[in-house]
């Protein structure tokens, strides 16, 4: 066999026939890219970009792409185009790549707002090539740098998650660590400086086309309105390399945290810093914003960090009870933000039937409920369930619109003809008729059950009971 047929074979569309779109393979080929690679981490002379295109490595990104799916960059490809393109391209995009002649195509702006409508939020999407061969880089990097990381950084990690986050910062508090040090990097994505950020890459990657490819990544153009304006700073979130390259720049702020012996929990760019008191808490601030300033060359926004009781702040949509021994909570910001996007579901669904509606809520519902089950007050729970109920039965109290309809339906569901009828007209609005004994009795929780609603506190229960 030649070796330009050894490279058409190493093409990634020759797997994508039985990878098709599912993430239980995708999570499958990430652990065999890992297994690729075991013998050399820590071994700097592995960190190659033969390694990054390799068969395996490269079969593993492919997968992982196509099972997160995600829009497509500026060259309109999706991630189903995806397979067709690599057949024709791959091994031109692999010489280019190990010539070190591979230039990565500018990445799509995207705002989104941000929870609370407080500004918003930039994203740089690349195309779908590009998050595959950023994906093929990550898989080679992490299980070389993420040994080094500090214990106590939790964000985009393999096997670590918030929930790991938030029990740490619950052992700082009970440790009698009762004021926290609440860090707001200010557009830390946006403001990552490129050499700084490139040095420490520098100081353990040899392979200069490693080096420079992840530059070109950085500095790539960005389109906004079909116009490309270049980059000088930040590292865009959107693609698979910039958690790993934040957590490597902010891994230096958790290094000088330990060394001074403070008690911390780090999550992406969110710092949480556990102190005895507020005095303490107003100097370790002042000292850790200079060294973030004068090393990293980032700011912390004073207007959004503060020193405080942890019970009065919020940390990954959580937060605490004033317990001696913390429990977690939901924080009151979190649920707010549940209920306005609840509430556009909800508007939207006024002239559809009951069960439509709770069909589309049902994985929203689910999805928010997983995350926060860690809360130990459930009360939360209870009284979503009571508010989502009522929104429901207002729903179809508008639905029925005239009193002669609404006294009909309510007689179908079991109430006496004359109270039907004194509740029907009784002149009242949609919430209030809601949350009335006669639409509790017409539309109970089973009622609503048996259509698909998730109940909060039943669904926090299973979890916490499966765990």
């Amino acid at each position: 066999m030649s070796e330009g047929d050894a490279d058409k074979k190493a093409a990634m569309p020759e797997h994508s026939r039985r990878v098709g779109g599912g993430t239980a393979e995708s999570r499958g080929g990430v652990h065999q890219a890992g297994t690729v690679c075991e013998e050399h981490v820590g071994d700097q002379s592995s960190l190659t970009m033969e390694e990054v295109v390799c068969r395996e490595n490269m079969l593993a990104a492919y997968q992982r792409v196509v099972g997160n799916k995600g829009a497509p960059g500026v060259d309109g490809i999706t991630v189903e185009g995806l397979a067709s393109m690599l057949r024709e391209r791959w091994e031109a995009i692999r010489s280019e790549l190990l010539g070190d002649a591979y230039r990565p195509a500018a990445v799509l702006k995207v705002e989104i707002p941000k929870p609370g409508g407080k500004g918003v939020r930039m994203l740089g999407i690349p195309t779908v090539l590009d998050r595959l061969i950023q994906q093929a880089l990550l898989q080679v990097l992490q299980p070389y740098f993420d040994p080094t990381f500090s214990d106590n950084s939790f964000g985009f990690r393999p096997g670590r998650n918030a929930h790991q986050a938030l029990e740490k910062a619950r052992e700082h508090i009970a440790a009698d660590h009762r004021w926290v040090v609440d860090m707001d990097l200010e557009k830390f994505f946006d403001r990552v400086n490129h050499d700084l950020l490139m040095s420490r890459l520098a100081r353990r990657i040899k392979d200069k086309r490693i080096l420079r490819l992840i530059r070109r990544y950085l500095q790539a153009g960005m389109m906004e309105d079909g116009l490309v304006s270049q980059r000088t700073q930040g590292t865009p979130q959107g693609g698979p390399l910039s958690p790993l390259l934040s957590n490597l720049l902010l891994d230096e702020l958790d290094k000088e945290l330990e060394r001074r012996g403070h008690c911390f929990v780090r999550y992406a760019d969110d710092c949480n810093i556990y102190v005895r008191s507020r005095h303490a808490g107003e100097r370790v601030l002042t000292s850790v914003e200079r060294f973030l300033r004068e090393r990293l060359r980032l700011t912390v926004n004073r207007d959004k960090s503060a020193v405080d009781r942890p019970w009065k702040r919020k940390f990954l949509g959580y937060t605490f009870t004033m317990h001696y021994q913390p429990k977690l909570k939901v924080a009151p910001e979190s649920v707010k933000r549940l209920k306005g996007r609840l509430r556009e579901m909800l508007h939207r669904g006024r002239g559809r039937r009951l069960a439509d509606v709770i069909a589309e809520l049902r994985p929203v519902l689910i999805g928010w409920v997983s995350y926060y089950r860690k809360s130990e007050v459930r009360i939360t729970f209870e009284r979503l369930d009571q508010w989502l109920r009522r929104k429901l039965r207002a729903i179809l109290w508008r639905q029925w619109k005239r009193p002669w309809i609404r006294a009909r339906n309510l007689i179908r569901r079991g109430l006496d003809p004359v109270r039907a009828w004194i509740s029907a007209t009784n002149g009242r609005g949609p919430w209030w008729n809601a949350g009335a004994s006669h639409m509790n009795q017409a539309v109970p929780t089973r009622y609503l059950s048996q259509l698909g609603l998730v109940s909060f506190i039943q669904e926090s229960r299973r979890l916490a009971s499966s765990n």
